[in-house]
């Protein structure tokens, strides 16, 4: 069993095993339970095939050419961003959960994945990208926007709220505000959208410390009374525009860390109390060097359809 602040080496759940009643699987329940039903062996993770069947028909990259998740033996040797952009072929190691989690947000977040690598391939070396001609200038360096980039994409989540208020006290780090004294706001006027695959797989052995990096929106109440999927594919849309203009994700201080075993009913070894909370190991409060991120106001990202 994990310890109460950290990790350690177990033995990861099979496939059949997993238990979806648990929150953090919202977005990827039914894919997950699509994947235990068409499950040919009981101790192997479903290949590229059955992962590709996932896919929604509008699943293309930024150069509109169809995402096909290929096994990794038969991309030795490829750059992964580039081969993405030039082929719509995702390189998916066989019987891996970092690669299964990866391929169900591209199902779930295809357009923010497509723009994402788009990002990545327009920084890495090269100060133009010819997107028509998928043209791409190959370099080594890394600068805060691939950095960021990355982080998102591991570790990322989507924290909408019609409440400001409560989204600038989470970026503040005033953990027993949020999740304590504002311990029903969790319930009611906020949501978690999971769009970091590497947290996905931490799910199957969570930890106390574990943590995202998220992204914070204030949203209206239009939005917030939307159905969860009508609103997490309109996030995919206009997060996808933003971010293909730069207005999002440019460096790692846009994204603010958030302890998601403090989101109430989140952690399932302990009651979440007053005690839970006062481990300052993993709900660490503010420095006087913090960087806070901005809330974000949807409205000037929502790109209706």
């Amino acid at each position: 069993m994990p310890s109460a602040t950290g990790r350690h080496k177990t033995v990861l759940p099979a496939l059949h095993a997993l238990d979806m009643s648990r929150p953090y699987w919202a977005d990827y329940r039914s894919l997950l339970q699509d994947l235990q039903k068409t499950a040919v062996v009981l101790d192997e993770l479903p290949g590229p095939q059955q992962l590709q069947a996932l896919l929604p028909a509008h699943a293309l990259n930024h150069r509109d050419l169809s995402i096909r998740f290929r096994p990794s033996a038969q991309l030795p040797g490829v750059a992964y961003e580039q081969h993405i952009f030039q082929t719509g072929e995702v390189s998916t190691r066989s019987n891996n959960w970092h690669d299964l989690f990866n391929a169900l947000v591209w199902c779930r977040f295809t357009r923010l994945k497509s723009a994402m690598n788009a990002a990545h391939c327009a920084q890495i070396g090269s100060r133009h990208v010819d997107v028509r001609r998928g043209d791409v200038r190959h370099g080594t360096g890394r600068g805060p926007q691939r950095d960021a980039l990355t982080l998102f994409d591991e570790s990322g989540v989507v924290i909408v709220s019609t409440s400001k208020g409560f989204l600038n006290t989470l970026a503040a780090r005033e953990w027993n505000e949020v999740f304590l004294q504002q311990r029903a706001l969790w319930h009611k006027e906020v949501l978690v959208f999971v769009c970091g695959h590497a947290l996905l797989e931490k799910f199957l052995t969570p930890y106390k410390a574990l943590t995202a990096h998220a992204l914070l929106l204030h949203i209206d109440d239009g939005l917030a009374h939307l159905p969860r999927e009508d609103l997490l594919q309109i996030l995919d849309r206009s997060l996808a525009g933003a971010l293909g203009e730069g207005r999002i994700v440019g460096s790692t201080a846009s994204l603010s860390p958030l302890p998601l075993m403090g989101i109430p009913g989140w952690w399932p070894e302990a009651e979440q109390d007053a005690c839970f909370y006062s481990d300052r190991q993993v709900f660490r409060p503010a420095t006087a060097t913090h960087s806070q991120a901005a809330v974000l106001d949807f409205t000037a990202y929502h790109a209706r359809p």
